[in-house]
């Protein structure tokens, strides 16, 4: 199975992109999308913007974040030992015996999560980020800390893996992949007569704060946004289908249901779907998204939104895994939809 560019989804994903240091990240997209983006828009925020098609009155947003969880330093102890807490939701039993990359004020240094070995008791029952530590090797306070500072981020040492050459598993595919799709998207745009102002964000901040997002929509202000995220795959043991429903890896892109989205988005998806052959999934958000869409839709006089997300198995884990046929069917769905749309689009839904 073939995916275009991997290369660059895999350099996106071997750099560290913690929420709040997107810079690194930001500049290799810049650099990718230059080529084909008639200009190139940055704000206060740390987004990144490609734009298509600037004059056009009717506007699209497609946002996908580029920043992932990661642990922060809250304390060193006199050993030269170092505690954390969490950016954004991180699993505290993933973590357990995991090789790291502290983004030390210094320079980067490696270290390992220490966990107390079997011999000695383990670790038993319910425990938290509190309880765990990184081990860099340094014997001292004073010898860690000519690197290492309270507010440093940490992000897991874990290079992407390609799986039976249909999956991709590694950290941080939520939601470097919704980077890399918002930007494969626009380029093949770039080869269309669009109607329609695209505005390609790789947003920032979105584990955390969601402030990216907003900031985008707000400088932006576009009749329509796009958020491409992930969402939880329920497709491997010990998930309750009853419960979290069924969506599964290679079933194709996830498009959201609910009281945040605009039904008739959803229904030029949906009719591109099926003039595709691609399948789709659905999942609920009866309230919110938990995603940037509900930030960008709160923005201005309000705009209307869409989800579309990636399936993703093993959430914000250190092991994330996505097939590369969903990824290839979610940029070609996003591509002719936005290609097919003229600009007098009414997203009212009181009028026809």
């Amino acid at each position: 199975m073939t995916l275009e560019n991997q290369d660059f989804l895999l350099e996106l994903l071997h750099t560290p992109s913690p929420s709040s240091m997107e810079v690194a990240i930001q500049k290799k997209w810049i650099n990718y999308v230059k080529d084909f983006a008639d200009e190139i828009i940055t704000d206060h925020a740390g987004n990144a913007i490609g734009v298509l098609n600037k004059e056009a009155d009717f506007k699209i947003l497609l946002a996908g974040h580029c920043d992932e969880i990661a642990l922060v330093i809250n304390r060193i102890d006199e050993d030269g030992f170092l505690f954390f807490d969490e950016v954004g939701r991180v699993n505290a039993k993933a973590a357990v015996g995991m090789k790291v990359k502290v983004q030390g004020y210094g320079k980067e240094v490696a270290g390992v999560i220490g966990v107390n070995a079997q011999h000695h008791g383990g670790i038993k029952g319910d425990f938290g980020l509190e309880d765990l530590f990184i081990d860099c090797g340094a014997k001292s306070k004073q010898e860690i800390e000519e690197f290492v500072q309270i507010g440093d981020l940490v992000v897991y040492d874990r290079a992407p893996d390609i799986l039976m050459d249909r999956y991709i598993s590694g950290r941080g595919l939520d939601n470097r992949t919704g980077a890399f799709i918002v930007a494969e998207v626009l380029r093949k745009l770039a080869d269309r007569d669009v109607k329609v102002g695209v505005y390609a964000a790789s947003t920032v901040n979105e584990e955390t704060n969601m402030g990216g997002a907003y900031f985008a929509a707000a400088g932006i202000e576009p009749s329509m946004a796009l958020a491409c995220d992930v969402t939880f795959a329920t497709d491997h043991p010990n998930v309750n289908r009853n419960k979290f429903g069924n969506v599964k890896l290679e079933g194709g892109p996830v498009i959201a249901k609910g009281a945040p989205i605009n039904r008739k988005i959803n229904s030029w998806l949906e009719n591109t779907a099926k003039n595709l052959a691609i399948p789709i999934q659905y999942e609920l958000t009866p309230r919110y998204t938990g995603t940037d869409a509900d930030r960008m839709r709160l923005t201005g006089k309000g705009v209307p939104i869409a989800l579309v997300s990636l399936p993703l198995r093993y959430m914000h884990s250190p092991v994330e895994t996505v097939s590369i046929q969903d990824i290839n069917q979610e940029i070609d769905l996003l591509v002719e939809c936005i290609a097919q749309l003229t600009g007098e689009e009414n997203l009212n839904p009181l009028e026809d």
